[in-house]
């Protein structure tokens, strides 16, 4: 495992215990206000039965997040691949310009 993953396993696991910390409060708070407040009837407003429910807003919301971020990644991938030309070749590998045909070295009289 590189340092690099192990500082992104790190950080995820601090959001994800932060994450449970959250939720717990929330839990805690709901039933606490629960049982100090009486039964609240819910107004009938027009066209409520119509709106997403919380769950669904969520699900559509993370179903975009997810398709927008591979859409992201499908961009970074081809920008990189796009200016490959320009970066350097791995050791033992021949440069993209040895690839294609091109060569650095100069012709011509000033050459001679």
């Amino acid at each position: 495992m590189t340092t690099t993953q192990e500082i992104q396993g790190e950080v995820l696991d601090a959001v994800r215990k932060g994450q449970e910390a959250v939720v717990d409060a929330i839990k805690q708070w709901a039933e606490t206000v629960q049982a100090i407040t009486p039964s609240i009837p819910v107004p009938n407003l027009p066209y409520a039965d119509k709106l997403p429910k919380p769950d669904q807003l969520v699900a559509s919301a993370y179903d975009f997040a997810e398709q927008l971020l591979a859409s992201q990644r499908k961009f970074a991938e081809n920008v990189l691949d796009a200016a490959k030309p320009l970066l350097p070749a791995a050791p033992g590998q021949p440069s993209a310009a040895s690839k294609t045909g091109t060569t650095s070295t100069k012709s011509g009289p000033a050459s001679k």
